[in-house]
């Protein structure tokens, strides 16, 4: 188990603890910050975190901007492989893959998931589902985040 994940745990137990995780990770992160995700769940191979739509993330239609819904499932993404990856491997991002498909005109929840056999030892690219929702169910985001992923050297 990573330590990302671990404090989620720990402090998701607590009163207040999920708000005060997310705040932790837009600030370990600083680029999450500006679309100020809130987790709602953390498990292998499932995250949700919802963004606001709020003026600070607007285009210039008064709707959440495209870059901005990406942070947010990046975000996702970036817990989802910290809750699942095995403690002997590691990760990183290999690019982004979306379809923009409506518009994001409300609060938009974000969730990134795979499957348990994804990240078996003999595999070397995961490709994460992320998807951005609005609150009346209408998926305004799609696609697959991949990742590059190899053991950690040995020390």
């Amino acid at each position: 188990m990573t330590q990302t994940y671990a404090l989620y745990r720990k402090l998701a137990a607590m009163p207040q603890g999920k708000r005060i995780f997310s705040i932790m990770f837009a600030r370990k992160a600083p680029y999450f910050s500006t679309v100020r995700p809130r987790v709602r769940d953390v498990r292998p191979n499932h995250v949700e975190l919802t963004i606001a739509n709020r003026k600070a993330v607007h285009n210039h239609i008064g709707t959440v901007h495209a870059i901005a819904v990406c942070n947010g499932l990046e975000a996702a993404m970036g817990l989802l492989a910290e809750a699942t990856i095995p403690s002997h491997r590691r990760w990183l991002p290999k690019g982004l893959e979306v379809a923009y498909l409506a518009k994001s005109t409300s609060d938009l929840l974000c969730i990134a998931e795979t499957d348990p056999s994804d990240w078996a030892d003999d595999v070397n690219e995961v490709r994460v589902r992320v998807r951005a929702i609005r609150t009346d169910g209408e998926v305004v985001v799609e696609g697959v985040i991949p990742l590059h992923v190899t053991d950690k050297p040995q020390r």
